[in-house]
């Protein structure tokens, strides 16, 4: 009996074991350790950000993110419809309300649709700080609401780097900050442009990285803020380990939070950190592998990657024309799943799910299509050619489908 070609899943197959036996031996298994501190440096070596503050898992990191740069109650923040709901959700943890965007030809948010919004629907206005000093500031109001817009998520969906070259003009004009929601895109980097050579996720004011199970590397759980300023480390590092002012007799002049990673899970990111490199290589060449043999598939074809940046490939995003391939993709994941091949369309649109219906939203269009017609297939870093080769042969399979 054949097992499941599973979607994505993660491979342990460095020095997982050898360290967190190590934090298990030492008795150094919570938020206190040499690798909490050693996952940290690692990630800033990887990525060339200046600091990294390690969080229990990226929608937190995300959400502490939103509040250093100071979005508050009332406060508006624009985001993708096209994404995990985690950057819609921290929005409203904070009292704030999201404005919805549509996506781009790369799943990402439509930077030009983002910026006739911020040209053509909000307006700038100079008012006192609201740090109670005297001196006044510019700020991005939304002429529909009147609130302030504080703040924009870009999330790098699927691995595809965002245009952030266009949009962060725009935002430093208006006095948007950016949180670059990086979960997915850990190892992808412009290659052209202002920002060459630089990951996603060290661009904006904050960029946020996720090591949920499902991640390019994994901790079990875990995120990670980085950041080139000081002053967002320092207080990033102050919220998530309970604002304590005094450790010793537990002072705390503010609410902080207990988002901090464990050793066990830093140790498991140090040994993966270690094998990224070589994973990213491995997700390159099976897409690669894939794609050869889809878009040769009338009515099916592998999702592009922008041009001017290196995908880290996380997810293989296939799109169906249903009426050239002769089914949807309803009925193609039932066929799939039938031969044990797990996959996943991509979220339901934000600006549709039930809490957020009201939320304002800004000529939706190409999400409608990519929710329509997208299907992620198997993609594992452990994914062997014998599995890819399956998958094909099946998505290939013409006989009717019920």
């Amino acid at each position: 009996m054949s097992e499941i070609i599973p979607l994505s899943v993660p491979s342990i197959q460095g020095n997982e074991w050898k360290y967190i036996k190590e934090c298990l031996d030492t008795e150094w298994v919570s938020s206190a350790g040499k690798y909490v501190n050693l996952f940290e440096q690692k990630v800033c070596e990887f990525t060339g950000a200046k600091y990294a503050v390690s969080c229990v898992n990226g929608t937190a990191a995300l959400q502490v993110a939103l509040q250093i740069v100071g979005v508050k109650p009332k406060d508006e923040v624009i985001v993708p419809t096209l994404t995990f709901i985690s950057p819609v959700n921290v929005v409203k943890y904070l009292n704030a309300e999201p404005i919805f965007m549509d996506c781009d030809a790369y799943y990402n948010i439509d930077v030009d649709k983002t910026i006739q919004f911020l040209e053509q629907e909000t307006e700038t206005r100079s008012v006192i700080a609201r740090s109670g000093a005297t001196r006044q500031s510019y700020f991005c109001f939304n002429k529909k609401t009147g609130h302030r817009i504080s703040a924009i998520i870009p999330v790098h969906i699927f691995g595809n780097a965002c245009n952030l070259e266009k949009l962060i003009p725009i935002c430093k004009e208006r006095n948007i900050r950016i949180i670059e929601d990086a979960t997915e895109s850990l190892g992808t980097y412009y290659t052209k442009g202002k920002y060459k050579n630089k990951y996603t996720g060290t661009i904006g004011d904050i960029g946020c990285y996720s090591f949920n199970g499902n991640k390019i590397i994994t901790t079990g759980g875990g995120g990670m803020i980085v950041t080139d300023n000081k002053e967002y480390a320092d207080k990033a590092r102050y919220l998530t380990t309970q604002a304590k002012d005094d450790e010793v007799r537990y002072i705390h002049n503010e609410i902080g939070y207990n988002f901090r990673l464990t050793n066990i899970q830093a140790a498991m990111g140090v040994a993966q950190l270690e094998q990224l490199p070589e994973f990213l290589k491995i997700k390159t060449q099976n897409f690669e592998l894939y794609k050869e043999q889809i878009d040769k598939i009338s009515g099916l074809h592998l999702a592009e990657s922008p041009d001017y940046a290196n995908n880290n490939h996380w997810m293989y995003p296939l799109q169906i024309d249903k009426d050239v391939y002769g089914r949807d993709r309803e009925k193609l994941m039932k066929y799939l799943s039938e031969n044990k091949i797990q996959t996943r369309p991509v979220w339901y649109l934000n600006h549709l799910q039930k809490p957020y219906k009201d939320c304002q939203n800004y000529k939706i269009e190409k999400a409608i299509e990519f929710w329509e017609n997208t299907l992620n297939i198997p993609c594992s870093v452990n994914l062997t050619e014998k599995q890819l080769d399956k998958v094909c042969n099946i998505l290939k399979t013409k006989e009717k489908i019920k």
